[in-house]
């Protein structure tokens, strides 16, 4: 793809470094509920997942989470990127050079994507264009989320490139027949191997730096 007419960007993890702070959140929620979730299996499991993607998969291991589990959740996240949150280095820059159609699709509810861009300043770049899955029947790994955002956008999937930290994201912008590129610069890689992972998934390419987004890989 030399120029794509619609970049996808995900948010948690791509745009923001999130994902430390949200991961940590769910398995303290968790552990009030007696599942132990470490940080890293957190990760393994749910990177790029919806909460419902955390239910579903403990209630095939049949155990019920709470029905105050989202709220106790959404409470958790909230007061952390308060506390902590920041946008992802460089990605600021990136998105004030854009000449091309761009938004954001999230397996993160609306108010949260809302929430955290305003909260790091990002918000400015992407108006009202935030497609979460929410609006859809499936999340991520399915493509529906993608689709619908480029359905939304007026865009061909063939010519739209989606930016994305992890597996389930990457496998679903392929399922959409999308140009997949991996990002691996966010906090949660610097004891993974990011590369190796996304590349697994199907990526068409890995980086890990905002600076070098158009860089061509030789």
């Amino acid at each position: 793809m030399t120029k794509p007419d619609l970049i996808i960007f995900d948010c948690d993890g791509v745009l923001i470094d999130s994902e430390v702070l949200s991961c940590r959140c769910l398995s303290e929620v968790l552990a009030g509920y007696g599942i132990d979730l470490g940080l890293g299996q957190a990760l393994d499991l749910f990177l790029g997942r919806s909460v419902t993607a955390v239910r579903e998969h403990y209630e095939v291991l049949g155990r019920l989470i709470p029905e105050q589990f989202s709220a106790e959740l959404k409470a958790g996240v909230h007061a952390a990127f308060l506390a902590g949150l920041c946008p992802i280095e460089g990605v600021s820059s990136v998105l004030e050079g854009l000449q091309i159609p761009h938004c954001v699709a999230s397996s993160s509810d609306v108010d949260r994507v809302s929430f955290s861009l305003s909260l790091t300043g990002l918000a400015q770049h992407f108006d009202r264009r935030l497609y979460t899955a929410q609006m859809v029947e499936r999340g991520k790994p399915a493509p529906d989320l993608f689709l619908y955002a480029a359905e939304r956008m007026h865009a061909d999937p063939r010519r739209t490139l989606v930016i994305e930290d992890s597996v389930s994201g990457v496998r679903a912008a392929k399922a959409a027949g999308m140009t997949a590129w991996g990002f691996v610069g966010g906090s949660h890689y610097q004891s993974r191997d990011g590369k190796a992972i996304l590349h697994k998934a199907g990526a068409d390419r890995v980086f890990g730096r905002m600076a070098d987004f158009w860089r061509t890989d030789r």
